[in-house]
């Protein structure tokens, strides 16, 4: 088994700082780049993200979707980027938001299995079905050393429709933190929590006690979206392992990969400064 995830995602973070680069091909960014919207531009850009940052950053975070709009030829895509990015020393949360009961949750764990010709350090999960539904993923996880960020306080505007309803004198929110916290306690002797959740960084104010998380918080929305590192700073407690993802801001400076280095190392001189 590897390592805990939550060990090896605090080892990068120290070496490299915390940033996370999205990897969202969606197809006007491929004709930005003057790509095709097919296997073979994808392709292209795939390799070029991950060429020019996955020596370098902490996280890379391929969106599952932007891959299987191309059927399997776009999942072989993002299998052999995957490995590379690994070798190269990135961490790889795949963002699938993945969310099922039994076997089915089951089934999208094992992209969490080192045997899955997909393998990732961790995934993204929703736990709309309930805390029971993510316990294969919470059992694989462990097994294997991964990791999971628990959808919890989102980036998007209507969030709250959902988030901020009561589960007895709870917000549904808070629930998934306290469930997570719950798990990262039961592994707190093999140290830093392998178990997070997403918090969004444009909150207009932290509605959520990350107190007991004891694990880190995967924070959505700098950049494009409106969100900054001082609002990194005044949403998060400096004592949380909080990994800020930026994606259309670091994109955006491609397809030249001197450029997307430099717009990555922009931020994250940005977050340590």
């Amino acid at each position: 088994m590897s390592a805990p995830f939550g060990r090896r995602l605090a080892d990068a973070v120290a070496a490299r700082g915390p940033l996370c680069v999205g990897i969202d091909p969606h197809a006007p960014l491929l004709e930005r780049w003057g790509l095709p919207d097919s296997p073979e531009g994808l392709a292209r850009f795939t390799d070029a993200v991950v060429d020019a940052l996955a020596g370098s950053v902490a996280v890379l975070k391929p969106q599952l979707a932007f891959y299987e709009r191309h059927g399997s030829r776009g999942l072989a895509v993002l299998e052999g980027a995957v490995g590379r990015a690994r070798a190269a020393g990135a961490l790889v949360l795949l963002d699938a938001k993945r969310g099922d009961i039994g076997s089915t949750m089951d089934a999208y764990a094992d992209y969490l299995r080192p045997e899955h010709p997909l393998h990732v350090d961790a995934m993204t999960v929703s736990p709309f079905l309930g805390p029971g539904s993510l316990q294969p993923a919470v059992d694989t996880a462990r097994q294997h050393g991964g990791g999971l960020f628990v959808l919890a306080r989102t980036s998007n505007p209507d969030a709250g429709t959902f988030q901020h309803a009561l589960v007895g004198e709870r917000s549904v929110a808070q629930a998934v933190v306290d469930t997570v916290g719950g798990w990262n306690a039961e592994d707190a002797a093999s140290g830093p929590g392998s178990f997070g959740v997403v918090v969004g960084a444009t909150l207009r104010e932290m509605d959520v006690d990350l107190d007991g998380l004891g694990g880190p918080v995967l924070a959505p929305g700098l950049g494009a979206q409106g969100g900054s590192v001082g609002d990194l700073r005044r949403l998060f407690a400096p004592e949380l392992t909080v990994v800020p993802t930026v994606s259309r801001d670091v994109l955006a400076a491609g397809p030249d990969a001197s450029a997307l280095r430099a717009a990555a190392d922009r931020w994250t001189a940005e977050l340590a400064g």
